[in-house]
């Protein structure tokens, strides 16, 4: 299944160490049409995880046989553990990428980039990678500065941090928001209340906490989003 083109992605959220929820996801992979996987955190459950939670988390999974992208979350701390494991895993298992703050491509070609972590609408606020993931404006738009270097092609963003939304009152990030609109991915995956909506022409799916059994699988050419919840759990 890895080398269909990439379609239809499977999207998931907060697995909070769940490796169990992610096997579960897995099996979900191989038993639906879905031809990717995006993931976004808070990944290893808090608490300083150490390198043993994502090798686990990881490993499992890897256990889909598809090409999978990740970045981490606000507890996904400190980022060096996360960073050192996550290099380590793609060397014995090359269908997974972290794309946190750069980009990968999947099958069609499609590009998989993105920021993990919170990202403050606030220029000025304080860069933070050891007690929290926590990141100003300015590096979410200079991070993904490179999508304008690379040639154009469909495109996937996973942000942990949702995109605010103006006709809803949103309480996410504008900065996110004005990255979508320059960039017009066909899909972001990101964290917050499960949802979907339109950003633009850009289809943006909030799929829920995985360790409570959420997901949803995205069609990046109907713009269209299927929710299951709880089903995992």
């Amino acid at each position: 299944m890895a080398s269909h083109r990439v379609t239809h992605v499977l999207c998931a959220a907060e697995p909070h160490g769940s490796v169990a929820a992610l096997e579960r996801l897995a099996d979900v992979a191989r038993d639906r049409d879905v031809h990717a996987i995006a993931l976004v955190g808070n990944l290893g459950g808090g608490g300083n995880p150490g390198p043993e939670v994502y090798r686990a988390l990881i490993r499992a999974l890897a256990q889909s046989g598809l090409p999978s992208y990740w970045v981490p979350g606000p507890e996904d701390a400190p980022i060096d553990a996360y960073l050192r494991e996550a290099y380590n895993m793609e060397l014995v298992f090359p269908l997974l990428r972290g794309v946190h703050g750069t980009a990968a491509y999947a099958p069609g070609p499609v590009l998989f980039a993105g920021l993990g972590g919170e990202v403050s609408d606030d220029p000025n606020a304080a860069r933070e990678e050891r007690a929290r993931l926590r990141y100003p404006r300015w590096e979410a738009e200079y991070r993904l500065k490179l999508l304008r270097e690379l040639p154009e092609h469909e495109s996937v963003l996973l942000f942990w941090t949702p995109p605010a939304h103006k006709g809803e009152g949103s309480t996410g990030s504008e900065a996110l928001a004005e990255l979508i609109n320059t960039h017009r991915p066909r899909l972001v995956v990101c964290g917050g209340l499960p949802g979907t909506r339109m950003l633009g022409r850009s289809l943006v799916v909030a799929p829920g906490r995985l360790a409570e059994g959420s997901y949803a699988i995205a069609d990046l050419h109907k713009h269209e989003a299927e929710f299951v919840a709880g089903s995992l759990a």
